[in-house]
């Protein structure tokens, strides 16, 4: 039997069902929530006079004051007349690696009305499919009418929906894109329904009696908002927490929902001096709702700055210590998202925010030691090429997962570089364990960099390699970028190194290629042979393409390798990357798109997501989309401490409402298209975590420049001690 066998088998006897039922509620939950309280995002609207439809920005209005599940729910607002139409399409929320398909047999929503809605009034209702299959339903046939002042429920078999393509056949939710209500018979009056809690779901998987409310509650109050933290409790017909608060002795109301497989909710308030209580209950499928659990405690109270910075790193930190998989211990690439798609080097700066919450007492160095031993556990028996490992590997099994097509189905060298980082500061942070450190440093003398030169004499580093395709991707690296920790780790191995002139031939090369190369992604002859020399916002740039880009070439690299004191033979990196952090800001308070929401405390220009998805945003018209990432400003922090200090404030005090969750900072927002992600990335916690320690106490540069191979490696290249920071 293998090892990877034998930790597969061992997995599957021992996997959560908490992780199962979180995978499941995005199979049967349409529609919970809006991030946002103006519009949902993923809706549309239209009218056609003389019938009309109150929209916002295009989309159907959000609903605060009415609810069925808390905090918000549609709201439908129209008038139909002869001669004309109007309609409002609902979609299931859309995010990276979000699971496909949904599952049951009854379709099911909750509706209110001020007044009555007789049958006549009614919307038809129709459900589309990814193959732009359509079935039509009038709402009288299963709802005769809705009654004033009271939540409905609506249930609608899916097995009476016919497609409308006269094929005969009964709607299938799997491939579900989208719901739209549509106008039915014309009255000429105006009405309002509240549209709440859509799914999909099936009836026979529930006994009728909802799960035990969740035990084990702690609260604990901060600034903004109270942090509660219960036991998950795990049931297949388990729905959602209900989250409920009592402000100063006052009635218990709902507040808030919390998905099945978790154990933690922030519940954001309207500041500090507050005193509240809060109970959880448990709703099923079919609505039963349970007792309400024992009852906790907090109170909010004004924070210093370290408090906030504490604040921050220790919820971002849950992502890689709560929310890591349970078998490999390492980073999701996102949540919620595929549960087992771990992400290499999102999973490098993990280890590195591991360090520092057990430096911080978040867990104890006791907790560290054991998680960092199932990590090694699980990458030493996980697929690698020539050493290197893939982008993404399948938590379950360690087997290589070919996310971004058929050709990344092997080695991917930055993300290991980024995985490298993290292992070697884990290295000596852990010195006095010697099998973690035996075990790192096997690892770490197992990576071939020098098979990634391709040739011999190439005078490049390549990203990827596949033993099916070779070299087909044919992506050599060439700064500057995020893969600067790329050549400074190839140059470093103890066993496997290429030379130190590979360098400035590859990552700073002006050859033909390197400079087409920086050409066609920057768009611009600026910073094109690596030395830049312009001047941006009255701040001269010494190295990088145009304006510097995206604010993570500035962290990834960095969040071990210390810049600080020291320069090769173009920039010290450290003001380097404190000038496009100023360059970035400065755009950011220009703001020549006029987008919404950006100033002074409001910057953060970094690949994140985005409303049309992944997208390495910057400080240029040409990759602004008018995306701000929290991470982008905060990560910055040893380069601009004041202005970073300032942005997290904002993100905190004035954008709680949006951006706090259970994680700390949520991916991203676009107050312009009325977005916020409803995802966390692994690549935008960790920078959060580690930079704010490095700017604090220099936790996680002390302990990677300790590594002797890197003192080495950079006196190979060339880099010289300076006075301060220039």
């Amino acid at each position: 039997m293998t090892v990877r066998f034998m930790l597969l088998f061992a997995f599957v006897c021992a996997w959560p069902l908490t992780v199962a039922a979180q995978s499941q509620y995005d199979r049967h939950v349409v529609f919970d929530r809006s991030h946002t309280d103006t519009a949902y995002f993923y809706s549309d609207a239209e009218a056609t006079a003389p019938s009309t439809f109150d929209r916002a920005n295009g989309r159907v209005p959000v609903a605060g004051e009415r609810f069925a599940t808390a905090p918000n729910a549609l709201r439908l607002t129209w008038t139909s007349r002869m001669g004309g139409n109007w309609t409002a399409t609902i979609q299931p929320k859309a995010w990276r690696n979000r699971p496909s398909g949904f599952e049951g047999t009854v379709l099911s929503f909750k509706v209110w009305s001020d007044d009555e809605l007789s049958e006549r009034t009614l919307p038809r209702l129709s459900m589309s499919d990814d193959q732009g299959l359509t079935a039509s339903v009038s709402l009288p046939e299963y709802q005769s009418r809705v009654p004033a002042r009271a939540w409905t429920t609506v249930e609608i078999p899916l097995d009476s929906l016919v497609y409308t393509t006269g094929t005969g056949q009964a709607f299938d939710p799997q491939g579900l894109t989208s719901l739209t209500f549509e106008q039915g018979l014309h009255d000429g009056s105006s009405h309002t329904l509240y549209l709440d809690d859509i799914k999909i779901y099936l009836p026979d998987a529930s006994d009728g009696q909802p799960p035990l409310p969740p035990e084990n509650i702690a609260a604990a109050g901060y600034e903004r908002h109270v942090s509660l933290s219960w036991t998950p409790v795990s049931a297949d017909d388990l729905q959602h927490i209900r989250i409920e608060r009592s402000v100063d002795g006052g009635p218990f109301t709902q507040v808030g929902i919390q998905r099945p497989g978790r154990g933690r909710y922030a519940d954001v308030v309207d500041g500090p001096g507050m005193s509240v209580a809060y109970r959880l209950r448990t709703v099923d499928y079919q609505g039963n709702v349970s007792e309400p659990s024992a009852t906790v405690q907090a109170q909010t109270r004004s924070m210093s700055e370290e408090e906030l910075l504490t604040m921050v790193q220790r919820a971002a930190f849950r992502y890689y210590w709560e929310g890591a998989h349970p078998n490999a211990g390492l980073a999701l690439e996102n949540r919620p998202g595929d549960q087992n798609l771990v992400a290499t080097g999102a999973s490098g700066f993990g280890i590195m925010a591991l360090l520092v919450g057990v430096e911080r007492g978040f867990v104890t160095r006791g907790e560290g030691r054991h998680r960092m031993r199932k990590i090694l556990d699980f990458l030493e028996a996980a697929d690698q090429f020539h050493g290197a490992f893939p982008h993404f590997l399948n938590g379950r099994t360690g087997a290589v997962r070919p996310h971004f097509g058929d050709f990344d189905d092997g080695g991917d060298l930055v993300e290991t570089s980024f995985l490298m980082q993290g292992l070697l500061t884990a290295r000596q942070y852990f010195r006095d364990d010697q099998r973690i450190y035996d075990r790192i440093t096997k690892l770490w003398k197992g990576v071939e960099w020098d098979w990634y030169r391709r040739t011999d004499d190439s005078k490049f580093l390549y990203w990827h390699w596949s033993p099916n395709h070779g070299w087909k991707l044919d992506h050599p690296l060439i700064g500057w970028n995020e893969t600067m920790i790329t050549y400074v780790l190839a140059i470093a191995s103890p066993t496997h190194p290429v030379p130190a002139e590979l360098y400035h031939t590859g990552w700073a090369g002006t050859s033909e290629e390197a400079v087409e190369y920086r050409q066609a992604w920057g768009k611009t002859t600026h910073g094109d042979e690596y030395v830049n020399g312009n001047t941006y916002y009255e701040t001269t740039l010494p190295v990088g393409v145009g304006r510097g880009g995206p604010l993570f070439f500035t962290h990834y690299s960095f969040l071990g390798f210390n810049p600080r004191g020291k320069r090769d033979r173009y920039t010290n990196y450290f003001e380097n990357n404190r000038r496009i952090a100023q360059i970035s800001r400065a755009y950011s308070i220009e703001n020549p798109l006029e987008h919404e929401g950006y100033g002074a405390d409001a910057w953060g220009l970094t690949a994140s997501d985005g409303p049309d998805g992944y997208h390495p945003h910057e400080a240029s018209p040409r990759h602004d989309t008018g995306t701000i990432t929290p991470t982008g400003a905060v990560a910055s922090f040893p380069y601009t401490p004041n202005a970073s200090m300032a942005a997290l404030k904002h993100f905190y005090r004035d954008k709680a409402e949006q951006l706090w969750g259970i994680y700390g900072f949520r991916d991203a927002y676009n107050p312009e298209a009325g977005w916020v992600s409803p995802i966390f990335m692994g690549l935008n916690q960790a920078p959060m975590v580690v930079m704010i320690e490095n700017h604090r106490s220099g936790l996680v540069w002390d302990h990677f420049m300790r590594n002797p191979e890197i003192k080495q490696a950079l006196e190979a290249i060339g880099f010289t001690e300076t006075d301060g920071d220039s």
